[in-house]
């Protein structure tokens, strides 16, 4: 039987007792959270190979298989992670996260995104219909304007035509950066596209990117403008591009965004997918002075996401400063075990 929107077609090859040891972590709801991060990371590996391994369709059944879950910061970062597998045998469990009103909207729109991501042309129509749908929420709404533009772009012809700066990054971004007009950088004209709420999310996300890639690496002359071009895109009206900056300044992890990603950690007025961001990328820059004890300071928040959030960046920041190369568990005899 094809796979569905609300059966996603389940993998008959025998599992990996590699990957059966890491979906025993990330779906134990008793294991540390750092620790399910960690597993849920190591089964992206395996789930974005290329070619495609006997792990990999495996590895994708079991990170959604924690869509189970009640933690909305974990089940969010599932759906990133399908989103960044590049196998469309992730495309039916994100159509049903989306599709589930009753899901958080964070989840939600990760899955919307991550769809974009996997240059989905079938869920056009999904997108298209929820993009359009004034009753959706505006977080959901906006995801899927942007994953329609970025499936769009993708599969146009316009796209082949464009002159993009290589990015440092591996990641399959909401929205390619802006081409060059020159050789010549023009954050000014960069930042101005970034905050003109006038013009449509992707082609402001198409700034967003292009900002960060001239932030890369830290020591370019445009690093540091750059970055404080992009701390103003915190005081746009939307939460989701106040989140997507937080998510950039986490990919750079450049000293000059933790003043700006502080004080937006610490507004407990601003929407709690902003601040989760946030504090995940104060922990990317775990080892810079004074961010651990930072974000020690938010272990209680009110709101279970941050606080979530915070553990996780706890443990990035230690994994900064012990200086290992990849954060992830990579199995070996009894280091999964829960």
């Amino acid at each position: 039987m094809a796979p569905s929107a609300t059966t996603p077609e389940k993998s008959l090859a025998p599992i990996d007792p590699q990957v059966l040891a890491l979906r025993k972590v990330l779906t134990s709801e008793s294991a540390p959270l750092a620790h399910r991060f960690r597993a849920l990371f190591s089964l992206k590996h395996l789930a974005s190979l290329s070619p495609p391994t006997p792990q990999t369709r495996p590895a994708i059944d079991a990170i959604a298989a924690a869509f189970t879950s009640p933690s909305a910061l974990l089940k969010h970062e599932l759906a990133y992670c399908l989103g960044q597998s590049r196998n469309d045998a992730a495309v039916p469990y994100l159509r049903t996260v989306l599709e589930d009103r009753k899901e958080d909207a964070m989840c939600r729109h990760e899955a919307a995104e991550a769809l974009g991501a996997l240059g989905d042309q079938d869920s056009l129509s999904l997108l298209r219909g929820m993009r359009d749908d004034a009753q959706e929420l505006d977080v959901v709404r906006e995801t899927c304007e942007i994953a329609v533009e970025r499936i769009e772009w993708e599969h146009g012809v316009t796209r082949k035509d464009e002159q993009l700066k290589q990015s440092d990054f591996a990641s399959i971004d909401p929205a390619p950066p802006l081409p060059q007009a020159s050789s010549k950088p023009a954050i000014p004209e960069l930042q101005k596209t970034l905050l003109d709420t006038s013009l449509p999310l992707f082609q402001r996300y198409r700034a967003m990117f292009a900002l960060r890639n001239l932030s890369s690496p830290p020591d370019l002359p445009t690093a540091v403008p750059a970055v404080q071009a992009l701390a103003s895109g915190f005081q746009d009206p939307s939460a989701l591009f106040r989140h997507e900056i937080a998510f950039v300044f986490g990919q750079l992890s450049h000293p000059a965004s933790i003043p700006s990603l502080t004080e937006t950690l610490s507004n407990t007025k601003e929407a709690s997918m902003v601040r989760h961001e946030a504090a995940e990328a104060l922990g990317s820059l775990g080892d810079e002075e004074g961010v651990e004890e930072t974000l020690k300071k938010f272990l209680d928040d009110p709101e279970q996401v941050v606080r979530d959030s915070v553990i996780v960046a706890l443990d990035m920041a230690e994994f900064e400063k012990n200086g290992e190369t990849e954060y992830a568990i990579i199995p070996e005899a009894g280091l999964v075990d829960v």
